[in-house]
């Protein structure tokens, strides 16, 4: 049977191309239905197409990107029923990490999402402070101790990433000033053990995000219905 297998390419190059645009748009360097041309990214990065191309088709798996004939490769606008699926998805994997970690998470555990809490504290930035609140979500699903939750949580975190970039698109206001100490809530419910308050907690924090989401239609948001032509 191995005769019939063909060699595995290295795909190193891809991956990190990759891994430079889908900075670039969490960094705000590509918003929301910005084109993302071969050509000139291919140019920026020093690399052919052909990396360029398997990177975008990568990203397009994350979520990130989309393709249409007509347009090429975009960065993903979401649209209104996007932020609702994601936000219900969300909130039944985030229900069952919650119960886990209260359940058993150690101490060493609880720990790493304090330090994360610790680091958002100290965010200069609107962006910066959207990743350490990816990083607060990982170090909760890592406490879990579930592997195929934390999978799961991975394979949407790119769209939950371009869900809050999109959130603070829409409005900043008190955003830097109040999402460590709603963190902060969070974890002192997890280390009390307290599951109902951390439920609760943690539903209104990404209760949050989805109204002002879902209660706008700015740039970067759209309604729910048929795609523009």
């Amino acid at each position: 049977m191995s005769g019939s297998l063909v060699p595995a390419r290295r795909r190193g190059l891809a991956d990190e191309v990759a891994d430079r645009i889908r900075d670039a748009i969490f960094d705000g360097g590509y918003a929301p239905g910005s084109q993302l041309r071969e050509v000139e990214l291919a140019e920026a990065l020093g690399v052919s197409r052909g990396p360029v191309r398997e990177a975008l088709l990568r990203l397009e798996r994350e979520g990130l990107v989309r393709s249409e004939w007509h347009r090429g490769a975009t960065v993903t606008t979401l649209s209104g029923e996007d932020v609702a699926e994601l936000d219900s998805l969300r909130a039944a994997l985030e229900h069952l990490a919650v119960e886990l970690v209260v359940e058993r998470a150690g101490d060493d555990a609880l720990a790493a999402i304090d330090a994360v809490v610790r680091r958002m504290e100290r965010a200069a930035g609107e962006h910066e402070m959207v990743r350490c609140d990816l990083e607060f979500h990982d170090a909760v699903y890592a406490a879990a101790g579930h592997r195929r939750l934390l999978e799961a949580w991975h394979a949407i975190r790119s769209q939950v990433h371009l869900f809050l970039l999109t959130r603070i698109g829409v409005a900043t206001d008190g955003y830097l000033a109040g999402i460590p100490a709603e963190h902060r809530e969070l974890v002192a419910a997890l280390r009390a053990r307290d599951r109902e308050t951390a439920l609760a907690l943690f539903a209104e924090h990404r209760r949050h995000a989805f109204e002002i989401l879902s209660g706008r239609t700015p740039a970067g948001v759209r309604a729910p219905g048929p795609p523009p032509s």
